[in-house]
C-alpha cells in the first residue's frame, strides 16, 4: 500500500484546489443572492421566528448536500438543526464544523438596514457574524460533493454540520447538542469569520457571564430613610469593586454592562442587578477572577444586605491546544498554496470553539470570509475574500480527511 503524505496541506492537490476555486467562482453570484436572503431575516437570539426561518432555509439546504438532518427543538429559542453525512470514508476523518444562525439585532433592524453592497464590501445585520461564515461552510461541502461526484462520496468518515441558533447568548440550548457530537470527533472547525486582518483564530478568551443580585430593604426615602438598606448603594460598592479587577491578572477582563436597580426616586432601593462580563485567556485566571467577585459578593458593605450570584452562560478559555497547532499548519500550507499569507491569533470573544477545546477536541475557528465591525451598524464583509478563503476551507477539510496523524488522534483519546 502506498504511504499517505502525512506533510501539512499536501492531502489536496493542486489540480483539486483549482476545481474547488472554479466552482466557488462560478457559484459567487448565488452565495450572495443567499447571503442577502438570510441578512434580511430579522434573527437575533431571542426572535425565535426568524431563527427558524434561517434554520429551515439551513435544513432545506443541507438535505439538497446530501445531509441526513436532524432538527432538536426548543420552546423559547430556535430550534438547533444537525446534518451528518455517514459513512462515506471509513478510515477517514471524523469532523465537525458549527455555525450559528443568530444575531445580536432587535427585530425591525433587517428592514432599517437591508443587505446592500458597496465599494466591493456587503453590508447589512449579520453580513459577517456569521452569515457568510454559515454559507461558507455549506458552499465548501458543495463545492467538494461537485469534485467528488464521479463516486457522490465525501471523503471523510463522518461530517457533522450543527446551525446553532443561540450562540450569541452563549449557546446555552445547542451546547449539549454539540458536546454530543463533539465526543469522537478529530477535530472541530467553527466558522466565524476571519480577523479583520485575515487572521484564522486559533484561541480564545473564555467567559463567565453572571448575575449579582443585591437585596436591600425599601424604606420611604424622605420621612424615614433610616429604616431601608439601600441595595443601588451596595451594587454601586461592588461595580467600582468589580472593575477594579481588570489588571490584577494578566489575561483577565472585567466588565458590568447592565445595572438595574429600584422603584422610584422616593423609596429606598430593595433590589438592585448587576450583569457582570468576566473573561480570561487561561483558566485559572478565570478562575482566581470569579472567586474574587464571589468574595466581594459574599461581604457586602451596606449593612443588612445579601448579594446572590447567579451563573448565565460559561465558557472556559479555548487555550491553543497542541494538536490545533497541527490545524494551523494545514490552514497556513493550503492558503499558500493559494497564493495569499495566513496567520493564526488570539481573540477576547468566546465562541463554540471554546467548548470543544475544553472537551479536548481541537479547534480551528475564523474560517469564514474577511469581515469586521462585528456587532454594530458598521458591520461589513470583503466580497473578494469568499472566494479563496471559502476555497481555502474546502481544501483544508479535504487535506485533514486523510491525514494519518489526526485520525490517530482518536485512538489515542480512547
Amino acid at each position: 500500500m502506498k504511504a499517505i503524505d502525512a506533510t501539512p496541506g499536501t492531502g489536496v492537490s493542486d489540480d483539486e484546489l483549482a476545481a474547488l476555486g472554479r466552482h466557488l467562482e462560478v457559484r459567487l453570484p448565488a452565495f450572495l443572492e443567499d447571503l442577502a436572503t438570510l441578512v434580511n431575516i430579522d434573527c437575533g437570539s431571542y426572535t425565535k421566528t426568524g431563527v427558524d426561518e434561517v434554520g429551515r432555509w439551513t435544513a432545506g439546504r443541507l438535505e439538497n448536500l446530501g445531509a441526513r438532518v436532524t432538527v432538536h427543538p426548543n420552546v423559547d429559542l430556535g430550534d438547533t438543526v444537525v446534518g451528518v453525512w455517514a459513512s462515506q470514508s471509513v478510515g477517514g476523518a471524523r469532523l465537525l464544523l458549527i455555525g450559528h444562525m443568530d444575531t445580536v439585532f432587535e427585530p425591525g433592524t433587517a428592514a432599517e438596514r437591508p443587505f446592500r453592497i458597496e465599494d466591493g464590501r456587503a453590508h447589512g445585520p449579520g453580513v459577517t457574524d456569521m452569515k457568510s461564515g454559515l454559507l461558507a461552510g455549506l458552499y465548501a461541502i458543495e463545492a467538494l460533493g461537485a469534485l467528488r461526484r464521479s463516486d457522490g462520496a465525501l471523503p471523510f468518515e463522518r461530517l457533522a454540520f450543527v446551525a446553532n441558533p443561540d450562540e450569541e447568548i452563549g449557546s446555552p440550548v445547542s451546547s449539549p447538542i454539540i458536546r454530543n457530537l463533539a465526543r469522537d470527533v478529530d477535530a472541530c472547525f467553527v466558522l466565524e469569520c476571519a480577523r479583520a486582518n485575515g487572521d484564522i483564530v486559533s484561541s480564545r478568551k473564555g467567559i463567565a457571564d453572571l448575575r449579582l443580585t443585591v437585596h436591600g430593604r425599601a424604606a420611604h426615602a424622605g420621612v424615614e430613610p433610616e429604616k431601608g438598606r439601600s441595595a443601588i448603594l451596595e451594587a454601586a460598592r461592588l461595580v467600582q469593586a468589580i472593575h477594579d479587577l481588570n489588571g490584577r491578572w494578566p489575561t483577565v477582563t472585567a466588565n458590568i454592562g447592565v445595572i438595574r436597580g429600584g422603584t422610584r426616586p422616593n423609596v429606598v432601593a430593595a433590589e438592585a442587578t448587576l450583569e457582570v462580563d468576566l473573561r480570561a485567556a487561561v483558566r485559572g485566571d478565570q478562575e482566581a477572577a470569579e472567586a474574587a467577585v464571589r468574595e466581594l459578593a459574599a461581604s457586602p458593605s451596606v449593612p443588612d444586605t445579601t448579594v446572590d450570584v447567579t451563573e448565565v452562560v460559561r465558557h472556559w478559555p479555548m487555550e491553543k491546544l497542541e494538536r490545533s497547532g497541527r490545524l494551523v499548519e494545514h490552514a497556513k500550507a493550503i492558503a499558500g498554496r493559494l497564493r495569499f499569507a495566513l496567520d493564526d491569533a488570539a481573540t477576547g470573544g468566546a465562541s463554540d470553539a471554546n467548548t470543544t477545546a475544553d472537551m479536548g477536541v481541537p479547534p480551528l475557528d475564523g474560517l469564514g470570509p474577511i469581515g469586521g465591525n462585528d456587532h454594530s451598524p458598521a458591520e461589513y464583509l470583503h466580497l473578494d475574500s469568499i472566494v479563496p478563503r471559502t476555497t481555502m476551507l474546502a481544501g483544508l477539510l479535504l487535506a485533514i480527511a486523510m491525514d494519518p496523524e489526526i485520525i490517530g488522534w482518536r485512538t489515542e483519546r480512547t
